[in-house]
């Protein structure tokens, strides 16, 4: 009689869901009266915003569309299609060409921005690898308690997988930064800022 291979334990894993079942979960009525962001398959609750980070989405949001004039449009607060497992929703994304060149959500943007009061360390790593493997060029963090910008530059592989920000740099409210895709603009980081 042949002995039977000794079972090996299967540790718990969440389940991941792909986009189609995020949707699908968000049709039914799943959550009704909740901000959610899908994260690497991952449903995530978002927290109520409250009025400074309100107030600072409303002024990057104003000071990027000031910038940006034709051959992009910015939004806010809307979903940004990753890849199969992430539909990140950026306080703010600039978009490169017109709304009505879309038939789905973008899945890349010439610029994000978060607005981070509670979320900085979730912003400036999950939230920057996601943003990184979109191929976005340009990831900003506005960091509402430390009162900085947090630069993000030039995404590339890392070995053995995954991607990364190869360019990280902070700016007090007194410094200037110019958008990648817009390098003759000036944008005082005090302007953004609550």
């Amino acid at each position: 009689m042949t002995a039977l291979p000794p079972k090996v334990p299967i540790p718990p894993r969440p389940f991941r869901f792909t986009r189609e079942q995020y949707y699908e979960l968000g049709r039914l009525g799943y959550f009704r009266d909740n901000r959610v962001e899908l994260i690497h398959g991952e449903i995530l609750t978002m927290s109520p915003m409250n009025w400074p980070h309100s107030l600072a989405v409303g002024l990057v949001s104003e000071a990027l569309r000031g910038l940006f004039q034709g051959g992009f449009w910015v939004q806010d607060q809307r979903p940004v299609r990753a890849d199969e497992e992430s539909e990140p929703e950026p306080d703010v994304a600039v978009i490169p060409g017109s709304m009505r060149d879309y038939t789905d959500h973008p899945a890349t943007a010439a610029l994000v921005v978060e607005v981070a009061d509670s979320s900085l360390f979730y912003d400036t790593t999950t939230k920057a690898e996601v943003y990184a493997t979109a191929g976005v060029p340009e990831y900003w963090v506005l960091d509402l308690e430390n009162r900085r910008l947090i630069v993000f530059r030039d995404p590339r592989p890392l070995p053995p997988g995954g991607v990364a920000y190869q360019s990280r740099v902070e700016l007090a409210p007194t410094d200037s930064v110019s958008p990648l895709a817009t390098p003759e603009a000036q944008l005082l980081i005090s302007t953004l800022l609550p």
